[in-house]
């Protein structure tokens, strides 16, 4: 089963390097994670405050374990000062690999 993961994130007006920053931080550490098998930040090209992340894991076992590592607990609190609102995930299964 491959499990992909969106989380959709919002800069406030003017923070949206610094979010870009923050999320591209996390690639290096997230694919050396058991599980991850991509991890790629992106950005709305008509609106450069909203972005996504999309993240592919093998589990939901390793998805749980990368939340509670050091470098995704260092950026949750980050972007509490840098987000709108709250970011959003979604879990996507692909119906053949169940």
């Amino acid at each position: 089963m491959t499990l992909t993961v969106i989380a959709g994130f919002e800069a406030k007006p003017g923070l949206e390097d610094d979010l870009r920053t923050a999320l591209e931080g996390m690639i290096e550490p997230s694919l050396e994670e058991a599980g991850c098998l991509a991890y790629e930040p992106y950005t709305d090209p008509n609106q450069p405050t909203r972005m996504v992340l999309i993240e592919e894991w093998t589990s939901t076992e390793a998805l749980d374990l990368h939340f509670t590592t050091p470098h995704f607990e260092h950026v949750a609190g980050v972007l509490d000062t840098l987000l709108v609102k709250p970011f959003t995930i979604r879990h996507l299964i692909d119906p053949e690999t169940r």
